[in-house]
């Protein structure tokens, strides 16, 4: 092997390191907030990183963070649509629970892709 084959190894090498870092760097997925309203006005801001139990009105609705999701784990509303709904953590998802004027939005964090597609 020549000193030119060892340049051309190192600089492949050196690329390839540089092109991991950048996909690396990019996948890194920006924590999550939740922003929880209560009849319009903000009642709280808090990470998805960090899991919790949220007691909305003195209990009316609990919000549970858990593994960078949020869910509506109970609601003292009668048709339950709220906590059916599931989980979210993508940006721009929400629940809504309508008779207890409830609103829970993830406002920043993991983008959530391509909702519909026309022609």
């Amino acid at each position: 092997m020549k000193k030119g084959d060892f340049i051309v190894i190192g600089t492949i090498l050196l690329a390839a390191c540089i092109g991991f870092g950048i996909l690396f760097w990019m996948g890194r997925q920006q924590a999550g907030t939740v922003r929880i309203f209560k009849d319009g006005k903000e009642a709280g801001v808090y990470s998805l990183d960090k899991d919790q139990e949220i007691q909305v009105d003195g209990g009316e609705n609990v919000v549970v963070i858990e593994n960078g999701k949020v869910r509506m784990q109970s609601a003292s509303c009668p048709d339950q649509i709220c906590v059916k709904q599931g989980e979210i953590g993508k940006k721009g998802e929400s629940i809504i629970c309508l008779p207890n004027e409830v609103v829970v939005s993830v406002e920043e964090g993991e983008e959530s892709g391509v909702d519909a597609v026309t022609n």
